[in-house]
Order: structure tokens, then sequence, then C-alpha cells
């Protein structure tokens, strides 16, 4: 192991790791050795999760908590703190989405949407930042999205959401640097997962991803490991404040339909 991405022996919390993004995630912290923790919403999905992440580590642990309530998340660090010790790295995974016209949502769906996607990440990478800033170390990583480079038709509430995490990620890197804290956020592009999996299906959305992706296919959770495990190690300690897009190109360039 290169001492420049060495994970071992870190305690990682990892929110919305209980599917999907989240899921491939804490698997990759745990193969380098890391002590995981994540968190979701439902109870099925984190024991199912548990346990097929059983076979790759013994120090993967699962917290059930809505980040969108508030008290739940206080209740989830200081479990963490007390069961596990401090934590070296937080990673802000847990988000949803709701697929509609602007002029339809009601309080209601833009309330689920940001709650969990903004103020709950907000609130926990603050609930975990009070003990890294008395500590003078830690690291924290958010899980942008595609959305804050160019928002994706008929998800308004989830591309404010994911502006404003860009927001969160630059403000405590700002006022945390100075303490020994750093904080970026990685952005992906489309990724294939079980949630996603029924919209690609359809072939001219597909044909159009891949049309307009560099590197001609979609990306698979498993694609912002590496990302994460920089982000997350010595390998990136002059970094702060930053985007990582991890999109197989998607933002790179408009891909005009011009032969040449």
């Amino acid at each position: 192991m290169d001492p420049l991405f060495e994970l071992k022996d870190k305690l990682i919390l990892v929110s919305g790791g209980s599917r999907g993004i989240g899921k491939a995630l804490v698997r990759g912290f745990a193969e380098r050795g890391a002590k995981v923790v994540f968190s979701g919403r439902d109870e099925t999905s984190l024991e199912s999760a548990r346990k097929d992440l059983e076979e790759v580590s013994s120090e993967v642990f699962s917290e059930r908590c809505d980040v969108s309530q508030f008290q739940e998340i206080e209740e989830l660090v200081n479990r963490v703190h007390q069961r596990h010790g401090s934590i070296d790295v937080l990673v802000n995974v847990a988000g949803v989405n709701r697929r509609q016209r602007a002029e339809t949502y009601v309080p209601e769906d833009y309330d689920f949407v940001m709650d969990i996607n903004l103020k709950g990440a907000f609130f926990l990478s603050t609930e975990v930042g009070r003990a890294m800033l008395q500590r003078g170390d830690g690291i924290q990583i958010n899980i942008d999205s595609l959305n804050s480079y160019a928002p994706v038709k008929g998800m308004a509430p989830y591309a404010m959401s994911k502006f404003g995490m860009v927001g969160m990620t630059r403000s405590l890197a700002a006022e945390w640097g100075p303490k020994g804290i750093r904080v970026n956020s990685i952005a992906p592009g489309f990724i294939l997962t079980d949630l996603t999996r029924q919209v690609w299906s359809d072939p001219k959305l597909q044909q159009w991803g891949l049309e307009n992706t560099p590197l001609r296919r979609l990306g698979d959770p498993k694609d912002l490991v590496g990302a994460a495990i920089f982000l997350a190690s010595e390998a990136s300690s002059f970094m702060t404040g930053q985007v990582v897009r991890v999109d197989g190109g998607f933002s790179s360039a408009i891909l005009w339909p011009v032969e040449f």
C-alpha cells in the first residue's frame, strides 16, 4: 500500500451508504483497511448492505439515521463517537430526488429533497466538524452532481440542492482550512445504479448519454472509489474547496454532431 493513499485504521462515516454510490464507497474504503460506519433511513436496506459487506471486512458497521432530522444526526454522531472513536473522514452521500416539472412541485416535495440533500448534509458536516475542529484534523467529502455544472430538466430542487452543496463545500473549506480540516466534493456524471437503471433502460436516452460522454459509457458506482480514496488520503493534502468531476468527460465539452 502506497502511504500516500493509506486508509488503514481511519474511521470513516458514510451517510447514505446502504446502496448505490454510498455502498460502493463503503466497500472501497473497507477493502483498504478503513473502519467504516455507514448510515441510511431504511432498516431493511441497511441490514442487506451490512450482510453483503461482511465478506469484505469485520470493521464495517451500520447505523440508522434520517439526515433530514437534526436530532437523529446528533444521535448518530454521538453513537459513532462513543462506539468507535473519532471520525477521521465524513462522506456526505445521502440524497434523494423527485423528477417533475418545476410548476408542479409543492412545498412537501421541495422540503423532502432539500432537507436531505442540503440541510441534512450541512448539519451532519457541522456536527462532525465540531469534533474535528477541537482535534485540529479531519477530512470531509461531499457527493455533488453533474447538476451543479448544468441542471438537468425536471429536477429543479435537486439541482438547487447540489449548487448549494458546492457553496457549502467552499464555505466550510475556507472557514475550517486554518484549523486543519479539508473539505472537497466529488461530482459524478451519469451513474448506473439500482435507482437510475429504469431511467437508463430507454434506448433513446442511452444513445444520448453515450453520444455526449467522451468515454462512451455510463458510469458505475465503483468508478467513484478512486477519487474518494484520493480525497480521503494524504495524496490530496493540499486540496480543499474543490469539485472533482468524475463524469466520463461529459462536462468537458459540447459534443455537437459535426464530422471532422
